[in-house]
């Protein structure tokens, strides 16, 4: 192999070489955990993971979460996106200000939200001062599930929704003005220019969002350990559960296959959904 050609391996060689100690080993080691029992293939941990009492809970608490959340972050992503491309000044300023949440941890972005609602949180103490309510008034119990669902969501689409948004910005600002304004002048209300012309463009780079922020809220945990602990248990919950409370690693590292399989069918799901004919590449 000649010089140059041997160059582009030689730069991607040192991201191989990190990818493969940091991930691809530890990703065998944990099936293999998983798979393992006694010293030898059983399916005994997976066994163990589908009697856990709350592992049901667990499965249906994830997706619900993923579900609500997911395209709520999208939505809320894309209309910002699309307002950032109409500020004329200040523009770094504003998404730099939406991306603050970025920079807080899951669990410090759980306790601010929790902080705002519970008992005697901040909208119990303004309901109570308004007169709207006689007391303080319980959210985030195992007896008000609805509740309890809806602060966890928002305060994922308050903590994640700037990851989608830092990729769908990127993106709409590599989309061509001459579409939409040829599109204008074809008589396309400003509704249609956006579905018909910014939304296909724009393809490649919510389906990146997409597969980005599903494979994260797959792994949520903190901000739900925070806002729910025990009672809103999710996959993480019960893999740290397993590994931590009761010791039980080949448990832990089920769940964690789990995880993993769920992230690589919903990736397999975007990549099908989403793919893009190279005819609508810009």
């Amino acid at each position: 192999m000649r010089r140059g050609a041997a160059t582009p391996y030689l730069l991607i060689a040192p991201a191989t070489v990190f990818l493969g100690v940091l991930f691809v080993v530890p990703l065998v080691q944990t099936a293999a955990l998983a798979f393992r029992a006694d010293r030898s293939f059983s399916l005994s941990n997976f066994s163990t993971m589908v009697g856990d009492i709350n592992f049901n809970d667990a499965i249906v608490n994830t997706f619900e979460v993923i579900l609500l959340a997911v395209p709520l972050q999208l939505a809320l992503a894309v209309g910002m996106a699309m307002m950032l491309r109409h500020v004329r000044h200040g523009r770094d300023l504003v998404l730099w200000i939406w991306s603050i949440p970025l920079g807080i941890s899951d669990l410090a972005a759980g306790l601010v939200w929790l902080a705002i609602l519970t008992d005697r949180g901040y909208i119990n103490s303004l309901l109570f001062h308004l007169g709207i309510i006689p007391g303080p008034q319980s959210w985030l119990t195992y007896e008000t599930p609805t509740t309890l669902l809806i602060a966890i969501v928002a305060a994922e689409l308050w903590r994640a929704t700037a990851v989608v948004l830092v990729i769908v910005a990127a993106g709409v600002q590599l989309v061509p003005k001459e579409y939409a304004e040829a599109a204008e002048v074809f008589g396309a209300t400003p509704w249609q220019r956006f579905v018909q012309v910014t939304l296909p463009l724009l393809r490649p780079s919510i389906q990146t969002a997409l597969i980005l922020r599903t494979v994260l809220a797959f792994e949520m945990f903190a901000t739900v350990l925070a806002l729910g602990g025990r009672n809103f248990p999710v996959l993480m919950s019960q893999a740290f559960n397993a590994q931590y409370s009761q010791q039980d690693y080949g448990v832990a590292a089920a769940y964690a296959v789990l995880v993993m399989a769920f992230s690589i069918g919903a990736t397999l799901v975007y990549l099908r959904l989403l793919r893009t004919p190279p005819a609508q590449l810009p």
